[in-house]
């Protein structure tokens, strides 16, 4: 399977996947930014290009994960409305179910990348993020944009979403989630239980 353009909107860095819901004024700065997703690139890099097992590679980026995503809102934005009325212990139980799943789903996936370069190519502000705007060059593909966008909400410079080519990877995460849960009937934790089977 090559990984295209579709894989990059469907299968890409969970650790990146953003909410766009309100919140308080940007305070990081486009500098912060751009060096927060020269250093996710950079890791990733290393993991895929590492030559490691298909365990290492998903335990590293967990890891990469935990640093550099705010998972947390990722999590809470990606389940949606179903949030808004969750415990928190469910809402925690999630974001652990969640982190996992995509550590799995991306990890094993992202081997695809290996040739692969990020190049930030501008920035662009906005009153809650800065997006960092860059161009993904593949081998024997056209390149294409990914803005990565990033803010400060929970204490530092972490990621809350990617956008490729207009289409944003929250979306399209919480689409997959909502779908498991409508086959659960609404059931939180009977979802949650079937996140850590997937990926």
């Amino acid at each position: 399977m090559r990984f295209t353009r579709r894989h990059w909107l469907t299968l890409t860095a969970s650790a990146f996947v953003l909410p766009v819901f309100a919140g308080p004024a940007r305070a990081v700065d486009r500098g912060t930014a751009v060096a927060l997703v020269q250093q996710v690139t950079s890791e990733i890099t290393r993991i895929i290009n590492a030559g490691q097992s298909e365990s290492a590679v998903i335990r590293d980026f967990n890891r990469m994960m935990t640093r550099y995503a705010d998972m947390p809102t990722i999590s809470q934005s990606v389940l949606g409305p179903p949030a808004r009325s969750a415990s928190s212990s469910q809402l925690s139980a999630f974001a652990s179910a969640f982190q996992d799943y995509m550590a799995r789903k991306y990890g094993r996936r992202f081997q695809e990348f290996v040739g692969g370069t990020v190049t930030v190519t501008g920035t662009q502000e906005t009153s809650r993020f800065v997006e960092v705007i860059s161009t993904v060059t593949m081998r024997g593909q056209s390149p294409f944009e990914v803005r990565f966008r990033v803010w400060d909400r929970s204490g530092s410079p972490r990621f809350i979403d990617m956008v490729i080519e207009g289409i944003s990877l929250v979306i399209t995460e919480r689409n997959e989630i909502g779908a498991l849960l409508e086959r659960r009937g609404g059931d939180i934790n009977a979802m949650i239980g079937d996140l850590r089977n997937l990926g």
